[in-house]
């Protein structure tokens, strides 16, 4: 799997790398942000430290914590602390990637501070832990009005630099579909499901529109041997938020095909009658 298109992003996130400048990518779900931080990561040959953030993420997972037996036999001895995803990119002076960093509480976010600033934390118990050269952080977040995300302080977003992925062109986001379904598939159905999710991006009724992952899962359940509008309402509903959420998203998907297809305008037509 290559990066399709993004030069400028992968040129930016590059020299940061070179620099070693800790950076947040921002952009919609499913516009790559992840990908292109792995892979950019691997041509670099940079070590790195993943961690997903979520709700439920704690301030021990992302530093480390003691192993309860140990402590219990010896107390709190540095051989019983446990290296979490923080300390152990601090110490072996790795890249700490963050996806979807907003999705953290702002606790566990706070935890950054010092480890950007100072290249240092102090661990309860354990004292202070000093970062090697090589140490940044790379973390990705959705847009603010996403549902489940904190926005970030402004104390945290100083220490980043930024980068914004916006959607791609639609040559590009095609060229992506061929690269995840391959052969199999004709192109005009890849040019059908590309230009479905782009007007979902447009549609007034429609709060956050598909990615092109929606147009690979459709096209993934078309070489599979569905139908084109089944495929579609197995793969959009999921992947677009409506305005309100007393609109059906499927009556949506609908009106979308029966304007792009001609076959199944005139069904529904005959429905109506």
């Amino acid at each position: 799997m290559k990066i399709i298109g993004r030069q400028r992003e992968t040129a930016e996130l590059s020299k940061a790398l070179e620099l070693n400048r800790n950076v947040l990518i921002e952009g919609h779900v499913g516009v790559g942000k992840t990908f292109l931080v792995q892979q950019v990561l691997k041509e670099k040959k940079r070590q790195f430290e993943r961690v997903d953030g979520d709700s439920r993420y704690t301030e021990q997972k992302l530093t480390g914590w003691f192993d309860p037996p140990i402590v219990v036999k010896k107390g709190y001895i540095a051989p019983a602390f446990i290296d979490g995803p923080l300390v152990t990119a601090m110490k072996q002076g790795r890249v700490l990637f963050i996806n979807e960093l907003n999705r953290m509480p702002e606790g566990v976010q706070n935890i950054l501070l010092p480890a950007m600033d100072e290249r240092k934390i102090t661990v309860p118990k354990l004292g202070e832990v000093t970062a090697k050269a090589g140490f940044m952080v790379i973390a990705t977040q959705n847009p603010r009005e996403f549902t489940a995300t904190h926005a970030l302080s402004e104390a945290l977003l100083d220490r980043f630099e930024m980068i914004r992925l916006d959607y791609q062109s639609r040559d590009e986001e095609v060229a992506i579909i061929r690269q995840e379904v391959g052969e199999k598939l004709k192109d005009p159905w890849i040019q059908k499901a590309e230009d479905l999710i782009r007007e979902t991006r447009n549609h007034p009724a429609i709060k956050r529109g598909a990615s092109v992952r929606a147009a690979i899962a459709i096209c993934k359940l078309l070489e599979g041997g569905m139908d084109f509008e089944a495929s579609c309402l197995m793969a959009l509903p999921s992947r677009i938020e409506m305005v309100s959420s007393e609109e059906d998203c499927r009556e949506i998907i609908l009106k979308l095909l029966s304007s792009q297809t001609p076959a199944l305008r005139e069904k529904k037509k005959n429905l109506s009658m």
